[in-house]
């Protein structure tokens, strides 16, 4: 399987893996950094870190059907490829900068990244190869294997990087990985020539100005549109459930499902079978990548508020993290913060009481969680300190000794001015989120110190509310300044490439069984199979709420490892087969559109990802599971109702 393959596999097989290591760094914690109350993250409430993820991995998708029109008509691969990373590169240290501006602009840096990045590569690995030869199958296993090593890794390096710094240096280690990836394409250049094209149009190509007046203009327009209404004429009521950016986006996608709804219908008569099956083709992708991209939204939320995650757990990821340390701690386990003991077992042992300083209101808890407090702020806090607790100021941007850098982590920057911005949750709910300009310069850093003792640690400001309720039931303690510590809850979504690793081999060997045995399991069965599969995926999370009493207590990650284990099954037997089955069932003439329609069916998916992350903040646990599983399965019905259509079409033309 590795051996023989041209020279340039193996550099393509390193950029992509670096390329994947950084992006799936970032997606990991998007919504955690934007949601993140407790240590420095953007605050923001969880309906709106929801829009931002699903907005953002409808566009990555998306992006990537133009990056290939231009790469195949005017740039070239090589070409595009080096403008994705250094677009993504962009990107991610936009991001580490922390303002406000740079946060959206290194967002749709990393989609046009993604744009110009992902089909190209791809396209090259393709390239490589001569047409017919034997190995290409094998070149492309190894390929994407550099993908699913990258996104494997990426969780790990997300979770040493936020435990032994901040939120931001998660984005400059992916700016690095990128310009790692970066570096070893120019160093390629010259061997990875074989793998490009000479850009131009081929005879049937659709024209670039009739694919913009035609599908992607009108969307535009439409979209727009649409986000206007719901902006600023459709009640709170409604927005707070469908953002306008969803409403916007899902408006905008009419025209372009329109448009290949009618695009068999001027096709010939040999033609319309295979264009026609498309369509359930499109649905099932789309709502397959609808529930695995949950993994960087509801499941994410479910693995951060409703996973037991602290040591000592029988999961084998909070086993590794505990497992590897340096210095004694562990680098993939960070403290848990008081928010971390909402719904944990009375039996789960909570900081030492002074390790907590109980004076605050809301919203200074909120300033000191997300490292933003006003001078004003201060000084009332000051006036009502303990006789043991003093407020030791931090150099900004100097030296820190050993015992300061110790205690930087839970220090706070202190502006002469903060914003306070107050929302309430689909529950109606306060949300307290603090802001402040990106022009501020924060006038000390400064952290609350408890001496106790022949010892000094830093305590963590809290509310009286929130510090009576984290006591109830009397819990067992650990020494004065110590955390418990817990997994990270971003390395639950490595499971999925571990799986799919793992679980490969197994699958095909599956297939070729029932293919020695004669047994008639067609592409659209595996399809139809798949969806089955994703069903049943929800269905044991719903379970999983069952048993959390719908949130209010912790249950264990080894759910979360079966629910990705399952859907990773799901995927094995439906995307691969879906993906082929769109160029073979495709003319010639319109391969470019309709891959472009399955990049749409996966951004309208990925789309869902987000909405549904928002819808999981409205339901409990149990029904929100179950309503995903009734959709998935409405669909696997329908594939079911049309899988003779669709059984045609494919022995027609002979995919």
């Amino acid at each position: 399987m590795f051996t023989g393959h041209p020279q340039g596999l193996f550099r393509l097989f390193f950029i992509e893996m670096w390329e994947r290591l950084a992006f799936y760094t970032m997606v990991g914690i998007l919504l955690l950094y934007a949601t993140d109350t407790e240590s420095g993250g953007l605050g923001w409430p969880k309906a709106a870190g929801n829009e931002i993820y699903g907005l953002y991995l409808a566009f990555v998708y998306f992006t990537p059907y133009l990056g290939g029109l231009l790469a195949d008509r005017f740039l070239g691969y090589r070409r595009s490829v080096l403008i994705g990373g250094l677009l993504f590169a962009t990107g991610f240290f936009l991001l580490a900068t922390g303002q406000q501006w740079t946060f959206p602009t290194g967002l749709v840096c990393l989609c046009l990244g993604n744009g110009f990045f992902k089909p190209n590569i791809s396209a090259m690995v393709g390239n490589l190869y001569q047409k017919g030869d034997p190995r290409r199958d094998a070149g492309f296993n190894i390929f994407y294997m550099g993908i699913n090593i990258g996104a494997f890794i990426a969780n790990f390096l997300a979770a040493i990087m936020r435990n032994a710094f901040w939120w931001e240096m998660v984005f400059v280690a992916a700016g690095v990985g990128m310009l790692i990836s970066v570096a070893i394409l120019l160093a390629s250049w010259k061997v990875l020539e074989r793998a490009d094209r000479v850009p131009g149009t081929n005879p049937g190509d659709t024209p670039f100005g009739e694919i913009m007046r035609k599908i992607l203009g009108p969307a535009l327009v439409v979209g727009v549109i649409g986000w206007a209404v719901a902006e600023y004429l459709l009640p709170t009521a409604v927005t707070k459930l469908v953002r306008p950016s969803d409403f916007g986006f899902l408006v905008g996608a009419v025209p372009i499902l329109l448009f290949f709804a009618r695009l068999s219908q001027k096709a010939a008569d040999e033609e319309k079978p295979g264009l026609r099956a498309l369509l359930p083709i499109y649905l099932a992708g789309g709502t397959f990548f609808m529930v695995l991209h949950l993994n960087g939204s509801a499941m994410t939320t479910w693995a951060n508020d409703s996973t037991a995650r602290h040591t000592g757990q029988p999961d084998p990821i909070v086993a590794v993290a505990d497992l590897i340390r340096v210095d004694g701690r562990p680098v993939f386990a960070g403290p848990a913060y008081p928010g971390y003991y909402a719904n944990a077992d009375t039996s789960v042992a909570r900081p030492d009481r002074r390790t907590l300083l109980p004076l605050a209101s809301n919203e200074q808890a909120k300033m000191f969680g997300q490292k933003r407090m006003d001078e004003a702020s201060l000084a009332g806090l000051r006036s009502q300190l303990p006789a043991d607790v003093r407020i030791e100021t931090l150099p900004i941007g100097g030296q820190l000794t050993d015992e300061q850098k110790a205690w930087k982590k839970l220090s706070v920057d202190v502006y002469p001015e903060v914003r306070i911005k107050e929302d309430t949750d689909s529950h109606g709910l306060p949300i307290v989120t603090v802001e402040v300009a990106d022009t501020a310069v924060a006038s000390q850093r400064i952290v609350f110190v408890r001496s106790l003792d022949d010892r000094s640690f830093p305590v963590y400001l809290v509310t009286p509310e929130r510090f009576e309720a984290m006591y109830a039931g009397d819990p067992p303690t650990l020494p004065p300044g110590e955390y418990l510590r817990t997994a990270n809850a971003e390395l639950y979504q490595s499971w999925n490439a571990f799986f799919v690793v793992a679980m490969t081999p197994l699958v095909m060997l599956f297939f070729a069984r029932l293919l020695r045995r004669g047994v008639d399991f067609s592409t659209a069965r595996k399809i139809l199979a798949g969806m089955v599969i994703t069903a049943l995926s929800a269905l044991f999370m719903a379970l999983a709420g069952f048993l959390s009493d719908n949130g209010a207590v912790k249950v264990s990650g080894l759910w979360l490892m079966g629910f990705y284990a399952i859907v990773t099954v799901g995927e094995l037997f439906l995307s691969p087969m879906a993906l082929s089955l769109v160029t073979k069932l495709s003319p010639k003439r319109f391969v470019g559109l309709t891959m472009g329609g399955w990049f749409f069916a996966t951004a309208v998916g990925n789309k869902f990802s987000g909405f549904l992350g928002v819808l999981q903040g409205q339901l409990a646990p149990a029904t929100f599971f179950l309503v995903i599983a009734v959709a998935v399965s409405f669909v696997a019905l329908f594939i079911l109702s049309v899988l003779p259509r669709l059984d045609a079409a494919i022995k027609q033309y002979g995919a």
